[in-house]
């Protein structure tokens, strides 16, 4: 949609045209979704861990039981060597305790495997979780790039002035960078005017000039002298000339001067940007 014509006046801010953006709302309502699905990967993760950290503290109270009945059985071994040494116990019986002993010793290896391995799930665990969280932060990244993106697709003036050149259409399609206006400072109206350096010397900040417009011939205009370029026009070219070899033609250099306009009230429904003028500095 475009909302201004061909040299229409035109406020800082207000409307200029707006973009389709049916495609990057379709991308913002994905990666939307994929942040639902992402905040759902965290309360599955959080849930994991809140498991396995149940079934570590199973495994640490395991080992402590186990370590018990291994206290317990390799007392029995003990008291059940001395009643075999007094013929007090059978050897049958004694044998029984023994295995008792081993059978503890191996339970208590197996308990602390069994911790050791919830212990290093614990870890792994903690990592999916801030791995899923770390995933709610790209999808919002995401959002607000689309979002960002969304804004641009609403065009505002970004100053007022007039319309000097439109370059789209409704229903045109535009690529990234393509210029869709021209918007002229109806504002502010200044003259730079390229003197020959050797027309200077007189020219001061506050100095009076005549301005004659091309355009319309009989008017007289006034204006001041606002500054001088710190260097002449030759300087700011893409080729600034560079004569070395000391055997050349002498060209007198133009140097740039910005000039306001006094009453320029007056004259503003007359004058447009780019018009060729005529300046005579007072004497």
């Amino acid at each position: 949609m475009v909302a201004v014509k061909d040299f229409d006046s035109v406020a800082k801010g207000q409307l200029l045209a707006v973009i389709d953006d049916a495609e990057l709302q379709a991308q913002r309502n994905e990666a939307v979704a994929s942040l639902q699905q992402a905040k759902s990967d965290v309360l599955n993760a959080e849930a994991a861990l809140q498991n396995a950290l149940s079934t570590l503290a199973v495994s640490k109270g395991n080992v402590t039981l186990n370590e018990l009945k291994k206290k317990k059985a390799d007392a029995d071994v003990q008291r059940d060597q001395k009643l075999l040494e007094g013929s007090a116990l059978t050897r049958k019986q004694y044998d029984d305790s023994r295995f008792n002993a081993e059978t503890a010793d191996q339970q208590l290896l197996n308990a602390r495997s069994e911790y050791a391995a919830a212990q290093s799930r614990i870890a792994i665990l903690k990592s999916a979780l801030q791995k899923s969280k770390d995933g709610i932060a790209v999808v919002e990244a995401r959002i607000a790039q689309f979002d960002l993106k969304l804004s641009y697709t609403s065009i505002y003036a970004p100053g007022s002035g007039r319309i000097g050149k439109k370059n789209v259409s409704e229903g045109q399609l535009v690529q990234a960078g393509t210029p869709l206006f021209s918007i002229v400072n109806d504002s502010t109206y200044w003259i730079i005017a390229n003197f020959k350096e050797s027309q200077i010397a007189s020219l001061r900040p506050g100095k009076k000039v005549d301005i004659r417009v091309d355009a319309f011939p009989d008017l007289r205009i006034k204006g001041t002298v606002a500054s001088l370029s710190e260097a002449t026009g030759a300087k700011f070219a893409m080729l600034p000339p560079d004569n070395a070899s000391g055997n050349f033609v002498k060209v007198t250099q133009r140097v740039p001067i910005k000039i306001w306009i006094d009453d320029i009230d007056q004259y503003r429904s007359l004058l447009r940007a780019g018009m060729s003028t005529f300046i005579v500095a007072e004497k």
